[in-house]
């Protein structure tokens, strides 16, 4: 469960438009928050910091001051507010942070003060979702927002399943936003076709190869959601769901979510197969490089499950010496 949510900060309004989420969420999660700006020491054309102390001490002050407000801002909603200011790199300091203080879920605008650009999600956020292991809401920063922060709140959630163990690791929080929004909640799925190598249509043989395989996951597919349909309906839920056949399951997902103008998608970072060698699989990779909804991540696996990358382990054998 959430227990600790980290929302860092850049001064930038384009940052602070994950502050209605997180009246949408801390409260119905019973989760504090803490907030988190770090600030970047600038460098010299030579590489080396170049740091004025007066004006480094009055954008110290300014910051404080930053959060101090933010965190007024919050605390009128009840929520149990802390900030912390740090120096250093803004997505290693981040990424520290959350792993040293037992932070469950960090929260992520896709740009801040460097402004938008043709990119789904910043440089900085981007090195935050590869490298921080942690659960992750991710917030378009060009999508507009109401300036009410009150009034946000999720009509339409989706939850992508692939009728796995493991997927359901998003489903209590799903189900906690969805009896406090009281949201449409739509469970959804791809019956993916068996591929075959063949440059022509396929034969009438092989069609009834591949027939009784999709009938029989469907079948499966639909036993499993009318057990999540009756586990649901005793919590007072409303529920939906959908079983799609399609060649690419990446893409029907994805028109799933636009069909239902879905206000969050909930995804766990890994699906059935648990592959171990990167942070996410396919799917939720993708709704975080080309998504246009609000995404929330459970990562399902540690930092220690994850394998490290090639770079990761060069440039800890580079310390090592």
């Amino acid at each position: 469960m959430i227990n600790h949510i980290l929302v860092p900060l850049d001064n930038s309004t384009l940052a602070e438009c994950v502050l209605p989420h997180i009246l949408a969420i801390a409260p119905v999660l019973n989760a504090r928050v803490t907030l988190l700006h770090v600030m970047e020491h600038p460098h010299n054309g030579n590489g080396t910091p170049g740091v004025d102390p007066v004006d480094w001490h009055l954008r110290k002050h300014k910051s404080e001051r930053y959060l101090e407000q933010i965190a007024e801002r919050l605390q009128i909603s009840g929520l149990s507010i802390e900030y912390s200011l740090l120096e250093g790199s803004p997505a290693q300091s981040i990424i520290e942070f959350a792993r040293n203080n037992n932070v469950d879920l960090i929260t992520l605008s896709t740009h801040g003060n460097s402004g938008l650009s043709g990119w789904n999600v910043s440089s900085v956020v981007q090195k935050i979702l590869l490298r921080s292991y942690k659960s992750t809401l991710l917030v378009r920063a060009y999508k507009p927002i109401t300036t009410d922060s009150s009034e946000v709140r999720y009509k339409r959630l989706f939850i992508g399943l692939d009728c796995s163990t493991r997927a359901e690791y998003v489903l209590p929080v799903a189900m906690r936003l969805a009896q406090a929004h009281k949201s449409e909640l739509m469970l959804g799925t791809v019956i993916q076709k068996p591929q075959t190598i063949d440059r022509f249509p396929l034969s009438e043989k092989d069609s009834k190869l591949i027939s009784p395989i999709v009938d029989k996951n469907q079948q499966a597919a639909s036993h499993y959601f009318d057990q999540l349909l009756t586990q649901f309906s005793l919590e007072g839920l409303e529920l939906k769901t959908d079983i799609v056949v399609g060649d690419n399951v990446v893409a029907v997902l994805h028109d799933m979510v636009e069909e239902i103008n879905a206000d969050l998608v909930m995804l766990v970072a890994h699906g059935h197969s648990g592959e171990r060698r990167w942070p996410y699989g396919s799917v939720t990779s993708s709704f975080i490089a080309y998504g246009n909804t609000p995404l929330m991540i459970m990562q399902d696996l540690s930092e220690d499950e994850i394998q490290h990358t090639h770079a990761e382990l060069a440039v800890k054998e580079g310390k090592g010496h």
